[in-house]
């Protein structure tokens, strides 16, 4: 196929068809259907591919078509789109009304598929987690699992470790663990790409990347969007179970576990697993030194009034659901013993960033303490996910001038000058992960057991003591507590600092 845009990609290969449940969601078209259309331009939809976009709504294809065509050049750049490309997208999809509770509605499926099991099919569950088990049941009482089959589910997979673990065994029971894509799209992304290439591609980084140099991790991952109409639903998760047990666990994977014998996809995800099973368990009142839960009240983002969370559409007068928290982490291996590992994560917060930022250890001796007017800041490496991806590292350098002082200089990797390719979106690299077969950047399922593992115990603190949830002002960087919380150690938060 005749690559049409700018972006570039390995051709798949060979056809597929793709069934997207949930088609007319929130995810499949802000995210799902855009990456679909820039891998088409990339050539690696080959001829022969098909996206079947299934949804329970009943419209015909054409109205589907010029629904996501809306979308598509709301969320794509305008260079990306022109009537022509998409004239050409266009030919590759076809809707189906399918509601997934409904076993005859797979018969229509099946009659799309006849003749297709030799294709590679990817299932994706664009749906809530209560549809996985009933959706994948229909399919195989359909005959629609094929050994060519793969199924991404995307999170949040279950709400504790019991419900995880019937998801995954109704599931597997359908499927082989080796055909089960469990998604979080953070590891899709480009500058977390970046992170496992700086540590295990360098021989700078890994004498530093330990106990002795390393003097404490903090991980943020900060909205400035509410829950935007979906009350209800967040109400039944909060920020705990949305955002730390999938995104904020798994970037702490990457940046402690050790480095992988191999790239293979099992190598990698078994030292990921020994960081979660590493993680000290938050065990009763630790949580009340060690976490802080809190929801937003009224307040102001970006010059805007904006409710509180109790204010908001379908949340409960008396909720005790937390939009933020924040919480110390401790991982007992010979490497980051005694270094403690800061997670926040909020909504309504200041400003829209996702960062990790790693603080070395300062010099065992100073030369410079006559130095007058020199900054001791430590040496940091700031890692940004969002808005703009960057990689930056602060060293301390003399200062321009007769007299030595000391400030700190910005070491900055300039992927945009080196590289003529643009990022590829973390959407359109898992789910071309997922036609590959490569499993690498998917949570196998012992993976998932032992985030809920050390997750669960944490909910259960708070439930047992009754600890009463904070709050704080929209557009603040969250409660008083969570500064309390780091600066215990000595600490402060990058933002803070």
């Amino acid at each position: 196929m005749q690559k049409l845009g700018p972006v570039t990609g390995q051709p798949t290969g060979a056809p597929f068809d793709m069934l997207l449940f949930g088609a007319t969601g929130d995810l499949a078209l802000r995210k799902l259907v855009p990456a679909l259309y820039r891998r088409h331009l990339a050539g690696q939809i080959v001829a022969g591919s098909r996206v079947l976009a299934l949804a329970r709504t009943s419209q015909s294809r054409e109205t589907y078509l010029a629904q996501i065509e809306e979308t598509c050049r709301k969320y794509l750049r305008p260079e990306e789109f022109s009537a022509e490309r998409w004239k050409s997208f266009a030919a590759v999809v076809d809707y189906l009304t399918i509601d997934a509770t409904q076993a005859q509605d797979f018969k229509k499926l099946s009659a799309a598929l006849a003749g297709r099991d030799d294709v590679v099919r990817v299932i994706f569950l664009s749906t809530a987690p209560s549809l996985f088990t009933l959706t994948c049941d229909n399919l195989a009482a359909a005959g629609l699992v094929t050994p060519k089959s793969r199924v991404v589910l995307e999170k949040p997979l279950g709400h504790d470790r019991t419900s995880a673990e019937a998801i995954n065994r109704s599931v597997g029971a359908m499927f082989a663990e080796h055909q089960i894509y469990r998604i979080d799209h953070y590891l899709g992304k480009e500058t977390v790409q970046n992170l496992i290439a700086l540590r295990f591609g360098n021989t700078l980084f890994e004498p530093l990347w330990r106990r002795g140099r390393i003097r404490h991790v903090q991980i943020t991952v900060a909205e400035q969007l509410g829950v935007e109409g979906r009350g209800q639903f967040y109400d039944q998760t909060g920020a705990l179970r949305d955002m730390v047990q999938s995104h904020l666990l798994q970037l702490v994977c990457i940046l402690a576990m050790e480095p992988p014998a191999s790239s293979d996809p099992d190598a990698v995800r078994d030292e990921k697993l020994k960081v979660l099973r590493a993680l000290r368990p938050i065990l009763d009142r630790d949580v009340q030194t060690k976490t802080v839960r809190a929801h937003y009240k009224a307040g102001a983002v970006s010059g805007q009034p904006v409710p509180g969370y109790l204010d908001e559409a379908g949340v409960p007068a008396d909720s005790t659901t937390e939009t933020f928290v924040a919480l110390k982490a401790e991982i007992d291996t010979w490497r980051w013993a005694g270094v403690p590992f800061y997670l926040r994560t909020g909504k309504r917060l200041q400003d829209r960033v996702t960062e990790i930022v790693v603080t070395f250890e300062d010099v065992p001796h100073s030369i410079f303490e006559g130095a007058g007017g020199s900054d001791r800041s430590p040496n940091r490496l700031v890692i940004r996910l969002q808005p703009q991806e960057s990689i930056t590292l602060t060293i301390l350098a003399k200062k321009p001038g007769e007299v030595m002082r000391l400030a700190p200089v910005n070491l900055a990797l300039d992927l945009a000058g080196s590289f003529k390719e643009k990022p590829v979106d973390a959407y359109e690299r898992l789910i071309m992960d997922v036609v590959k077969g490569n499993l690498t950047l998917f949570m196998r399922r012992d993976e998932l057991d032992a985030a809920w593992r050390w997750i669960d115990p944490i909910r259960e603190g708070w439930a047992r003591h009754d600890e009463r949830i904070k709050s704080y002002v929209a557009g603040s960087w969250g409660p008083a507590a969570s500064s309390a919380l780091i600066s215990r150690d000595g600490f402060a938060w990058q933002d803070e600092s």
